[in-house]
């Protein structure tokens, strides 16, 4: 038995497998749990990547498919791992990558469960750190990077630093600095990083940058050789230029006489010029010399560009042109031809042009079109030619083709003749000058240039006969000067004008379409200001004779461009352009205005100007979409803008402006814009389309307050609301609105406008001459002003306490009327006038009042009261954000801010309120009724439009500051708002911070004192109707009637008392108060609490 028992046990304990086949199949197992492990971490991965706070998950509902990569799982799965490690979320799947291909690579005996463990704290210190980095604007959530636990665990950190008495950028910089290190230290720890593997990644990268760097040091120095080369190469080519210039030079002193034939050219009239024909022409042994001499140059040089000329050369040789046949020419253009001849010539050509005045109109509205070829290499010439060519007309020969080559030209006039056949004889015979005659003729060309009359026109119309001796007409302000611009004194050098100008430009290739009224650029000289261009074009050049005839019909001109006055700096903006006197010691005043130089320069700001042929063209195309809809009209006028461009439509009879505002949207899709706005015109019949530029102009505030206008203007309260549709800057007057209403979406430039508005205040005015009361419900935009000098009280966040800062307002209003009533005057201005009359005299406000009578002589009895002149500041009320105020108290707000709206102008208190939901329930009718100057930004609908404004329009704007201000007769002008950035409030807020610290007033934001404020409550009518503490004897009857009666409800005091509903209602709620009757229970039925009485 005992035998049997030992046996049993040996077979137990016998392993299945032997220790081999075991060691294999726990590696295997490792291996694939490694493999599963890294699928996990990169399914993770991708989860984290591919995250969009849109999917589906467990706290959104949506119908909208998954755009995880992970599909809805990992939507599901992403959800709360980011709301509570945020981005830390990377740590695990990095954990899963990392030790998964330990496992699969069985490197991770024995270490795994160590390291693992830390693994949560790690993931948690991520977190946190990331909860100190800033976000990008595609960050949706309410927390940050780090989730709500990074955000719980920074906050407490930073808060317990604080109280430490760390200042939070420091807190944050060192929880930062202290974290990297956590997390590198734990990290290295937590993925199972070893001595001997930190040792292999360090050489490894120490490697690769040694390895990088040489590589770049390799290719950068084979660049800079290259370059070198290359230079040294360009050098000795111009080295040899230069010598081979100077030797030509030294050859050509003795045939300058020979060159006259290459500038030679007779533009005058040919019988003023007869005595300056004596240029000797070529003889055959000087042809013959100058052709070897071109042939030894061709032998010396043969590069591939000196092979150009031959290869551009036609296979066929070409018999050279005799140089008699200029002179035969110019012979017969000298004899004067009878009339009747030159008749019939001028007779053709009128004919000859008609048909080309089609193709021409077309290619002269073409605005993609250059004007002319080669703009800017030269003097640009006014040149008009009288014989129009077509596309079908072969182009002119090369200078080396013969004269069988020539192509027929209209036979207009012997002049034509010459210049057409003459220009290439001229030209071969120079083809084959010798290196010396060619570089002598360059002399010419400078002379050419640099003649004092380079601007002057070449017109051909001049020199054919005394009757037809019409020239282009300039506008413009230098118009006279060159009307009166000598004559050139010789003509070789006009000649040779024109032959520069022809080898830069072919402008015969343009005919008609090249004339005076085309050529913009020529009509501005040196740095003098452009002219409008309603008479930057000069009308068509018209012909004399026996008619008068247009050479091309005149276009109507609907561009109107703003005549750009250079800015009119005020007087304070001069003073600071001036440069002070280092060694001048400043006497720094108790408050100074902030310098302009703390905003940005103006000479920042890219500036977009479009064309006239552009504007035109799109004047075209609109009229040609409106027609599309069946609206009849002409465009009569373009006025461009810096942000949009407004076009005028001046439509047809019978035609309803509404139907065409009723096209915006298909007139902005048509015209391929953002948006169009469509308006009339207040005082003129045309309707205005306003549309915006490809690029839109920056407005620079700092421009605004640099201007007359705003600088030294008279306005009280001025207000930099930006530029209008024609760059023209507006600035408002608080004291005229006198209150404002703003309105516009998140994003529509809305906080940058109210900063803009504190701003010019402050620009403007000193705190003995203006206090603020900041009311932001928001608590972001506005405090970055708590602490400057103007302020009242502290910014108030606290909806709460803004009811309270209200009704202090309100309280103030009632004082300073008071006062005011004292003194006799009508407004705060005459009131303060007073006390500066005063104070200048040392003397005391006194008033003299009737007290009563005298009991024994019945004579009044007077009293005299004094109190000292003090001068009463503007005060400006604003308010950010006023749909957070009207949800928290409604009735008290609308109650304050109608009756501040209604009374407060006189005693020098305003109103500036804005709100992002211009909906009814906020901007009640009572509102809008006492504010009759509102701006309204971009809005959502247009119901938000008309709820602001009265009218649509606002829905159409552009955003970023683009608004319509309606000021007082419903009158709305388009502005374009400026922009001041974050870093200029905050250098303008520390300016005036160096000032000291403001000198708050009590009880703005504590409240009043008990019986002043039940005094402004019932102002206000914000009291239950005068029954409160049992004062109304109605309240007295009522409790009266419930002891005798045993019976408690609004309904029975109603009846009884004979009163309304709302005050029996207020009656039964002083009672339950009071403890004279119970709480309603559950029918409705009240207890009473009071003994019955005897």
């Amino acid at each position: 038995m005992a035998s049997y028992q030992v046996n049993q046990t040996n077979r137990r304990r016998d392993p299945l497998l032997d220790s081999g086949t075991t060691e294999v199949l726990e590696k295997r197992g490792r291996e694939l749990v490694g493999l599963v492990l890294v699928l996990l971490g990169l399914m993770a991965a991708a989860m984290i990547a591919s995250y969009s706070p849109d999917d589906p998950s467990w706290l959104s509902a949506t119908d909208a498919p998954a755009e995880n990569w992970m599909g809805r799982l990992g939507a599901f799965v992403a959800a709360p791992l980011f709301m509570i490690v945020g981005t830390g979320a990377w740590a695990l799947a990095a954990v899963l990558v990392v030790w998964g291909a330990r496992f699969a690579m069985n490197k991770a005996q024995g270490r795994a469960f160590g390291c693992l463990i830390f693994a949560p704290i790690w993931i948690a210190v991520c977190a946190v750190y990331a909860s100190g980095l800033p976000h990008g604007n595609d960050w949706s959530h309410h927390f940050g990077l780090g989730g709500l636990f990074g955000d719980m665990v920074m906050g407490s950190a930073l808060t317990a630093l604080d109280g430490l008495g760390v200042s939070p950028a420091t807190g944050l910089k060192f929880m930062m600095l202290m974290l990297g290190g956590a997390i590198l230290g734990l990290g290295i720890f937590v993925l199972g990083f070893t001595k001997a593997e930190l040792k292999f990644l360090g050489r490894f990268l120490l490697v690769g940058v040694i390895m990088t760097y040489a590589q770049i040091v390799r290719l950068t120095g084979v660049g800079a050789s290259g370059a070198m080369g290359a230079a040294r190469k360009l050098q000795e080519k111009q080295a040899d230029r230069r010598a081979n210039r100077t030797v030509q030079a030294e050859a050509a002193r003795d045939h300058v006489a020979v060159a006259a034939p290459r500038v030679q050219r007779a533009v005058p009239p040919m019988r003023a010029m007869e005595d300056d024909l004596d240029v000797p022409l070529l003889d055959d042994e000087e042809m013959a010399q100058y052709e070897a001499a071109a042939a030894e140059e061709k032998a010396e040089k043969g590069g591939f560009l000196s092979r150009m000329p031959s290869l551009m050369r036609r296979s066929e040789p070409q018999v050279m042109p005799q140089p008699e046949l200029v002179d035969n020419l110019m012979d017969h253009d000298v004899d004067a031809p009878e009339p009747d001849r030159i008749s019939a010539k001028i007779a053709h050509a009128v004919k000859a042009r008609h048909p080309y005045a089609a193709p021409v109109a077309a290619r002269r509205d073409d605005p993609t079109k250059p004007l002319t070829r080669g703009r800017g290499h030269g003097p640009k010439p006014l040149i008009f030619s009288p014989a129009p060519r077509t596309n079908g007309l072969p182009p002119e020969p090369p200078l080396t083709a013969g004269p069988a080559t020539l192509p027929p030209e209209p036979p207009v006039t012997a002049r034509d003749t010459v210049r057409s056949l003459s220009a290439p004889a001229v030209g071969a015979a120079m083809a084959t000058m010798p290196p010396a005659a060619k570089a002598a003729s360059a002399p010419a060309y400078e002379d050419a240039y640099d003649a004092p009359y380079e601007d002057a026109p070449y017109d051909d119309l001049a020199h054919e006969a005394p009757a037809y001796d019409a020239a282009p007409t300039r506008n413009g302000p230098d118009a006279t000067a060159y009307a009166e611009m000598p004559a050139p004194a010789s003509p070789r050098i006009n000649a040779g004008m024109d032959d520069a100008y022809g080898e830069m430009t072919d402008f015969d290739d343009y005919g008609d379409d090249y004339d005076a009224g085309d050529y913009d650029e020529a009509q501005t000289y040196g740095d003098e200001p452009s002219a409008p261009a309603s008479s930057s074009s000069a009308p068509p050049i018209q012909r004399g004779g026996n008619g008068t005839h247009d050479l091309m019909p005149e276009a109507k001109k609907v561009v109107q461009q703003p005549i750009r006055k250079p800015v009119q700096l005020s007087t304070r903006a001069k003073l600071e352009a001036q440069p002070s006197l280092a060694f001048d010691e400043k006497k720094h005043a108790e408050y100074e205005l902030p310098p302009l130089n703390l905003l940005m320069s103006p000479e920042a700001v890219e500036r977009h100007h479009l064309s006239d042929e552009a504007l035109e063209e799109n004047a075209r195309m609109l009229e040609s979409v409106l027609d599309d809809y069946g609206v009849k009209g002409e465009i009569v006028s373009v006025r461009p803008g810096p942000v949009v461009t407004m076009y005028e439509l001046e439509p047809a009879p019978g035609l309803k402006a509404s139907r065409v505002i009723g096209l915006s949207d298909d007139i902005a899709r048509s015209m391929s814009a953002l948006s169009a706005r469509v308006s009339t015109v207040p005082g003129r019949s045309v309707i205005g389309i306003e549309l915006p530029n490809d690029k839109r102009e920056m407005v620079c505030f700092r421009e605004i307050l640099a201007g007359r206008d705003f600088g030294d203007g008279n306005q009280k309260l001025p207000l930099a609301l930006g530029k209008d549709i024609g760059g023209d800057p507006v600035v408002a007057n608080l004291a005229k609105m006198p209150h404002l209403l703003i309105a516009g979406t998140t994003g529509s430039g809305k906080s940058v406008a109210i900063n803009t508005m504190i701003l010019s205040l402050l620009y403007k005015l000193t705190p003995e001459d203006l206090r603020l009361v900041m009311i932001d419900p928001k608590m972001l935009e506005l405090s970055v002003y708590d602490g400057i000098p103007h302020l009242l009280s502290p910014v108030v966040t606290d909806p709460k306490k803004a009811v309270v800062a209200l009704k202090w307002v309100v309280g103030e209003m009632e004082d300073r009327y008071r006062k005011m009533s004292k003194m006799g005057v009508r407004n705060i201005d005459g009131y303060n006038s007073r006390v500066a009359d005063a104070l200048s005299k040392g003397e005391m406000f006194s008033r003299t009042v009737q007290t009563g009578f005298d009991e024994e002589s019945g004579e009044p009895v007077f009293e005299t009261d004094e109190f000292e002149p003090k001068k009463m500041p503007y005060i400006v009320v604003i308010v950010d954000e006023m749909a957070d105020l009207m949800m928290v108290a409604g009735k008290e707000i609308e109650a304050c801010i109608q009756r501040l709206a209604q009374m407060a102008r006189a005693s020098g208190i305003h109103l500036i309120m804005a709100t992002q939901r211009p909906s009814v329930d906020v901007i009640t009718g009572t509102i809008k009724a006492n504010f009759p100057t509102r701006i309204s930004f971009q809005v959502t609908s247009k119901i938000d439009s008309r709820t602001i404004l009265g009218e649509m329009g606002a829905e159409q704007l552009l955003g970023m500051g683009d608004m319509l201000f309606m000021a007082g007769g419903a009158k709305i002008t388009r502005c374009h708002g400026p922009f001041v950035s974050d870093e200029e409030v905050e250098e303008i807020v520390n300016h005036l911070k160096a000032f000291g610290p403001p000198d708050y007033v009590g009880g703005v934001v504590e409240g009043p004192a008990e019986e002043k404020a039940d005094n402004i409550d019932a102002v206000l009518g914000l009291n239950t109707g005068g029954n409160t503490g049992g004062e109304d004897a109605l309240y007295d009857q009522a409790v009266a009637i419930v002891i005798k009666d045993r019976k408690c409800s609004t309904s029975y005091i109603q009846r009884k008392l004979g009163i309304g509903y709302n005050k029996a209602a207020r009656l039964v709620e002083q009672m339950e108060d009071e403890s004279v009757v119970s709480a309603a229970n559950h029918v409705g039925k009240r207890e009473i609490l009071v003994p019955e009485q005897a």
